[in-house]
């Protein structure tokens, strides 16, 4: 029979440096999960992704055992690093902040397809492209 579930919420969190101090650790302690479990066991799942901050969307059951899910990071944060710039643009119809190739957008679609809500390649460049659009990032052949 399968556990009963008493709450899921979602953290954005840093990957391979969850910590019991805030919003890790009042989040967590509050529904009576074990905290240095949850991060030891975050902290090993993520620690290839270090440099992102990681969704996380944490199960919690009513004997206050957890399970969690990672996602992707943000499309936000893949598409700043390909490009190689800090942040995106204040007014993206007027300031350009960086370019990024086609062959790169295609390296961010293979890594967050699993997160978009489709499993088609196109519509996934179009969504990312859209992205990059409003954050100042220009689309090069």
């Amino acid at each position: 029979m399968a556990k009963k579930i008493a709450e899921k919420f979602k953290m954005m969190i840093p990957a391979g440096s969850a910590n019991p101090s805030p919003p890790v650790g009042p989040a967590l302690g509050q529904r009576g999960v074990n905290i240095m479990e949850f991060c030891k066991a975050f902290n090993e799942k993520t620690k290839d992704k270090m440099g992102f901050k990681i969704p996380v969307i944490v199960t919690v059951y009513v004997d206050k055992s957890f399970t969690f899910e990672t996602k992707q990071p943000p499309a936000s944060d893949l598409i700043l690093k390909a490009a190689g710039v800090k942040k995106g643009t204040d007014n993206p119809l007027l300031n350009k902040v960086g370019s990024i190739t086609k062959a790169k957008l295609e390296e961010v679609i293979d890594q967050k397809i699993a997160d978009l809500n489709t499993n088609d390649r196109e519509a996934a460049a179009k969504i990312l492209a859209g992205t990059c659009r409003s954050m100042g990032i220009e689309i090069v052949d």
